[in-house]
Order: structure tokens, then C-alpha cells, then sequence
């Protein structure tokens, strides 16, 4: 920390109050603040840092939209996760920062293709809701891989959002349920993260103290996030969600 410039610091203070932000409006707009922190920090190390601040603005989430969690499709998804987690601990035990980065990169860019090509092709069937009866095996299928990538991208570098953001919007979800049930997911998901994240040496009483800087951030993102979801509308909503996933992604790819 005492490394850092103002000009860094800075930018880590608009990164976290986008977390806020994209926790309580757009939630893929996070890939913006985790392309921020590696490319301020090294990529590896950075993941620690986000991990705290990550989990303050899903505790702010929670208590605004847990009324709107789906829990079935939350209990579909966690064993798929829990693969990904261990797979991603694997992964972050070997891969440098520029594996890191090129690896989550390519996975969200290609992700955001695949929803925009499968939005295109069921547009004419009328405004989404949310998903309701038992699930196909279809749709059993895609929650599996979803929850694997998802827990896979959200271990190696905190970029689980934008993958569920995807399986959100392609399962149907309308706003309000979407970031109650992403809300909640990333709770669970991020709070279990912790002592992988400690275990490897990501995160320890440096990165603690650079948190604890960050997070008074935090808060006032997650309330222009609240403001500004209301003035969104369904549309312009999933089109924010995709552009932040396309953007993260090619920063990562670009850094």
C-alpha cells in the first residue's frame, strides 16, 4: 500500500464505489472494478484485496432486494459452483497474473456473445418473467455449466458476476429478481471464498488494511446503484448488464 501512487489510489476509491454500484444497478458493471484493481495491482494479488470489498456491497444488496431472491434456482446452482470453486483454487495455485487475466478475459467476452446471440433468437416471445415449474433437463444443463464457470471465473478472479449475469438474463429473470437472486448467490458464494482466499495468500493483513480504506466507498455506490435502478428500464437494463460484461472482459484481455 505504501507503494502506491495518489493517482492509484484514486482510481481503487472509483473502482470500489462501482462495486457498490453494480451490486444495487447493474451487476456486470464489476468487471470494470476488477479490471481496475489488476491492472493497478498484480493481477494474482488483487483478487484478495477485491474479495472483502466484493462481499460489503453483496451485504448492502442483500438488505435491499432479498425479498426478490429465486431460491430455487440458487440451490440448482451452488453444487455446480462449488465444483468451479475448487477447480478455480487448482487453477490459482499455478497461473500467473497474465494467465489470469487472458483466461477471464476470453471466458466473458465469449460468454456475452452467446447471450446476445441467444437474446436475438427469442426476442419474439414476449416480456421475460421469472422462472417458474420444475426445470427442463435443458435448463438443468445450462445451470450446471454456468454454475461451474461462475464459480471457476469468481475464484480465479472474482469475475463470477458477469457469467451469472448471463445465466440470469438468458433463464428470464426481469430486474428486481435479478439482483435479488444475484445478490444473494454472491453472498453465499464470496463469503465461502474466504479461507481458499486465505489459504492460498491472498489475502492477509496488507491487503485487510487496503480493504478497510476502500470500503468507505463502497457505501455511497451502493446507494446511486439504488437511485438509478428505479430509472432503468428492462431493456436499457440487460443491455448495461451486456456492455459492462464486454467491456470487463476486453480490459482484461487488453491490460
Amino acid at each position: 500500500m505504501d507503494t502506491l501512487t495518489l493517482w492509484q489510489l484514486a482510481a481503487l476509491a472509483a473502482a470500489s464505489a462501482l462495486v457498490g454500484f453494480s451490486k444495487t444497478a447493474v451487476s456486470g458493471a464489476n468487471t470494470i472494478s476488477l479490471a481496475v484493481f489488476a491492472a493497478v495491482l498484480p493481477a494474482r494479488e488483487s483478487t484478495g484485496v477485491l474479495l472483502p470489498i466484493l462481499i460489503a456491497g453483496d451485504v448492502l444488496a442483500v438488505l435491499v432486494y432479498r425479498r426478490h431472491a429465486h431460491w430455487p434456482t440458487l440451490l440448482r446452482l451452488f453444487p455446480a459452483v462449488a465444483v468451479g470453486v475448487v477447480a478455480g483454487t487448482l487453477f490459482m495455485m499455478w497461473a500467473d497474473d497474465a494467465t489470469v487475466r487472458t483466461s477471464i478475459g476470453a471466458i466473458l467476452v465469449f460468454m456475452a456473445g452467446v447471450t446476445i446471440w441467444r437474446r436475438r433468437r427469442t426476442e419474439a416471445g414476449g416480456e421475460p418473467g421469472e422462472p417458474d415449474g420444475p426445470p427442463t433437463a435443458a435448463e438443468r444443463l445450462k445451470a450446471r455449466s454456468y454454475g461451474v464457470l461462475g464459480g471457476f471465473t469468481t475464484m480465479v478472479a472474482n469475475a463470477g458476476g458477469p457469467v451469472m449475469s448471463l445465466y440470469l438474463l438468458s433463464a428470464g429473470f426481469r430486474k428486481l429478481g435479478f439482483l435479488g437472486t444475484s445478490a444473494l448467490f454472491f453472498l453465499i458464494v464470496n463469503v465461502s471464498k474466504v479461507p481458499f482466499s486465505v489459504g492460498l495468500g491472498l489475502i492477509d493483513g496488507q491487503t485487510l488494511l487496503l480493504d478497510a480504506c476502500m470500503l468507505l466507498f463502497v457505501l455511497p455506490g451502493a446507494w446511486l446503484g439504488r437511485v438509478c435502478v428505479d430509472r432503468i428500464n428492462e431493456r436499457l437494463f440487460e443491455r448495461l448488464v451486456l456492455a459492462a460484461t464486454v467491456v470487463g472482459g476486453l480490459q482484461l484481455l487488453l491490460v
